[in-house]
C-alpha cells in the first residue's frame, strides 16, 4: 500500500481515509505545502484507496485487479496532467505519461527537479495547457471503465495557463458524478481564486527534521550523525535531503561561486561581477534556483554565526572556516534586504525573466547591502 510509503503526516492519512469510510469524498481537493512535504505520494495512495474494489478501513486492499494495477500506476480509471513541454503542438501529458510512470517507479516523491530533467526541459517553463485540460474533460465523460470512482491528479496545478484554467473551472463547477480531482500545489495563490473556491483544502505541513532524520537512516542506510545535518538543511523536504545527499560536487561549485561573488562585490569590480552573472546565467533554470537557495542558506547561517551558538549553525567546514571571515558583513541591518533580494531573483528565475539581467542586478544590489 503507498500509505506505508509515505513520510508522517499522520493527520492527513487519516482524514482521507475516514473520508472513504463515510462516503463523503469531496468532488475536488486541494494539497497545498511546501515542496517534498509528502503532497504527490498522499494524491497516489488517496487515489489506490479510492479505486480499490475492497478497502478495508479506508486503506486500499492491496490485493484486488484495482490494487495491483496500481503498483505501476496504470489504472485505466486515474488520469495525469503535469507541467510538460512547451511546443507549437501544445504536447499533452499522454505523450509523456511512460516518462511520468517510470520516474514515480523509481520514487512516489518526485520534484520539479527531477521531472524537468526526465523531460529534458531543465532550460524551459514547462505548462499545463488547454490541451490537457480537454483531455481531462474527454477522460470524465466516459464511464469508469473498473465502474468505480475516476481519479484526476493535477500536479504543480499553479502552471495551469489561462484557456486550460477556465477549461477546468467549467468541470469543477459540474462535475460528473464519481469523479475525484486532486489539485496539488505549493503556491495557491498563483491559481485562479474561482478555482480554489470550488476545492476542500488539505494544508500539509513540512516535514521535521527528526521525521527525515529518521528516514535517511531506516531508507538510505545513514548513520544518525551524517543524516542529522543533512536533515536539519532540508527546509522541511525529503526531496531536498535526498538532492542534498546527490549534490556534494554541485554544492562545492555553488560554495565556489558565493564566495567569488561576496569578493567581487566587496571590492565593487563591476567588470568580474558581470563575468560572473554570464557564467551563473549558463545554467538551467533548476539549477539556477538551487544556486539561489544555497546562497539563502549561506546568508542565514552567517548571520546566526555571528551569535556564536554553534549548535545552531549547519555549515560544513570549509563553509565555517569562510564564515569566520565573512559573518561580520552579515548583520541585522543587511540580511533582511539580502534574504528578499534572493528571493525576488528566485521568483524571477521562476518566472522565465532574462537571468542574466536577474544574476548581474542581484550582483550590483549585493554591493550596497554589504556595506550596510
Amino acid at each position: 500500500m503507498l500509505y506505508t510509503s509515505i513520510i508522517a503526516q499522520e493527520g492527513i492519512k487519516e482524514r482521507l481515509r475516514r473520508q472513504i469510510v463515510t462516503g463523503r469524498i469531496p468532488h475536488a481537493q486541494l494539497f497545498c505545502g511546501p515542496e517534498g512535504c509528502g503532497k504527490l505520494p498522499m494524491a497516489l495512495a488517496f487515489a489506490e484507496a479510492l479505486l480499490c474494489q475492497s478497502p478495508v478501513d479506508g486503506n486500499p486492499c492491496g490485493e484486488c485487479r484495482s490494487c495491483k494495477m496500481m503498483t505501476r500506476f496504470e489504472h485505466p480509471d486515474l488520469h495525469f496532467l503535469f507541467p510538460n513541454k512547451k511546443s507549437s503542438e501544445e504536447t499533452l501529458s499522454t505523450a509523456h505519461l511512460r516518462t511520468w510512470r517510470d520516474e514515480l517507479a523509481r520514487s512516489i516523491y518526485l520534484d520539479t527537479k527531477r521531472w524537468y530533467a526526465a523531460m529534458g526541459t531543465e532550460n524551459q517553463q514547462p505548462i499545463i495547457n488547454v490541451k490537457d485540460a480537454a483531455y481531462m474533460s474527454d477522460a470524465l465523460s466516459l464511464t469508469a471503465q473498473q465502474g468505480g470512482y475516476r481519479v484526476v491528479i493535477v500536479w504543480h496545478a499553479e502552471l495551469i495557463n489561462e484557456q486550460a484554467a477556465n477549461k477546468i473551472l467549467k468541470i469543477l463547477e459540474e462535475p460528473p458524478t464519481k469523479t475525484v480531482i486532486i489539485l496539488i500545489t505549493e503556491t495557491p495563490e498563483r491559481l485562479l481564486q474561482t478555482i480554489v473556491s470550488r476545492t476542500q483544502n488539505i494544508d500539509f505541513p513540512a516535514l521535521t527534521p527528526t521525521e527525515i532524520q529518521e528516514v535517511l537512516v531506516k531508507q538510505h542506510g545513514m548513520a544518525d550523525e551524517m543524516a542529522l545535518p543533512i536533515a536539519r538543511n532540508a527546509n522541511g523536504s525529503y526531496t531536498q535531503a535526498v538532492n542534498l545527499i546527490q549534490a556534494n560536487e554541485e554544492t562545492a561549485i555553488f560554495f565556489d561561486l558565493f564566495v567569488q561573488l561576496m569578493r567581487k562585490c566587496y571590492m565593487r569590480d563591476i567588470k568580474e561581477m558581470h563575468k560572473w552573472s554570464e557564467l551563473v546565467a549558463e545554467w538551467g533554470r533548476e539549477k539556477q534556483k538551487n544556486f539561489l537557495r544555497y546562497c539563502q542558506h549561506m546568508v542565514r547561517e552567517n548571520f546566526i554565526f555571528n551569535f556564536q551558538e554553534p549548535e545552531l549553525n549547519y555549515l560544513a567546514v570549509n563553509e565555517r572556516d569562510f564564515s569566520t571571515r565573512f559573518s561580520p558583513y552579515i548583520n541585522e541591518r543587511n540580511v533582511i534586504g539580502i534574504m528578499e533580494e534572493l528571493s525576488l531573483a528566485e521568483r524571477d528565475i521562476t518566472q522565465n525573466v532574462n537571468p542574466r539581467m536577474v544574476f548581474f542586478d542581484f550582483a550590483l544590489k549585493m554591493i550596497v547591502l554589504l556595506i550596510k
